[in-house]
């Protein structure tokens, strides 16, 4: 089996993390590949205890790897798909951060957890992403045209709202006056969206969610249309650009730019086990069923 392996480092428990998975690793012998950069930082604090390869970028990733390991939190994860990207190698999170709804393997599971890996016992969720198209889209987004969680317009360098015209397979829908709007794929329903009101998927929905941001008129809602639907947004401001941000990437456009946002043509494959169900994550994460009076 060949794993590839990025993260970010926390120094509270990256240490621990890399220990725990090279002593699993010790046990099944993988090819492991680290990621250039988080392999120096983890070299320069002497936590690994031999040399490995890397790599850079996706380009070195091909259809010889198995597997890719994302150390950190969901942020990291979101990262991490733009190194696979189409390839569908099944990405498994180890969660260094706090909340961990991608990132779903706590650090005390991972040598429980992390041995399934090798022994075929788990399953792959499928997760759609969003991808977004304008005249001259190349010049800033390159080939990173897609989102994982969500797609978002919102203002920029003023504290005036933003009006978004919103069109649906071509047929008018409305015009939100809000600090701006929310796209949202149903693993991205747990982040932003459900931070602005937004309904939670499930992952195996095939659905998206608009979600207004700060909405001028309350009877704003979010609504949930198929994922097959095509969104074209055009914004209106005060100011002659506007941003958009694909996950945590963020661009800049002039104003009145026609935007198109659909459902791109691959997926993600996120790793789940059935000790980390998604029922289950949601339970923990949005501490269902706690009652302090218990």
């Amino acid at each position: 089996m060949k794993i590839a392996v990025y993260g970010q480092y926390y120094k509270e428990n990256t240490d621990e993390i890399i220990e725990k998975m090279m002593v699993v690793f010790g046990q099944y012998n993988p090819e492991v590949v680290f990621e250039y950069n988080f392999y120096n930082v983890l070299c320069e604090r002497n936590i690994l205890k031999e040399s490995y390869p890397t790599f850079t970028d996706h380009e070195e990733l091909n259809n010889g790897f198995n597997l890719f390991i994302s150390i950190g939190g969901d942020g990291t994860m979101l990262r991490a798909a733009t190194f696979v990207r189409n390839k569908n190698i099944p990405i498994v999170g180890i969660n260094a951060g706090r909340l961990g709804f991608l990132a779903t393997v706590q650090q005390e599971n991972i040598e429980n957890l992390l041995p399934l890996i090798f022994e075929n016992k788990y399953k792959i969720s499928p997760r759609s992403l969003l991808t977004l198209h304008y005249p001259g889209g190349t010049d800033q987004l390159e080939d990173l045209d897609f989102a994982l969680n969500e797609i978002t317009v919102s203002r920029r360098d003023t504290t005036s709202m933003i009006t978004v015209e919103v069109k649906l397979n071509g047929d008018h829908l409305t015009s939100y006056w809000a600090d701006g709007l929310i796209l949202s794929t149903p693993t991205g329903s747990t982040g932003y969206s459900l931070s602005c009101g937004g309904p939670l998927l499930m992952p195996e929905v095939n659905s998206l969610v608009i979600t207004p941001i700060a909405p001028h008129n309350l009877n704003a809602r979010p609504l949930v249309i198929p994922d097959d639907t095509e969104i074209e947004l055009r914004v209106s401001s005060r100011e002659e650009q506007h941003l958009v941000s694909l996950d945590s990437r963020i661009i800049r456009l002039d104003v009145e730019t026609v935007i198109t946002v659909k459902k791109a043509n691959f997926k993600i494959n996120l790793v789940e086990f059935a000790e980390e169900k998604f029922l289950d994550t949601l339970r923990k994460k949005l501490l269902w069923g706690e009652d302090k009076r218990n």
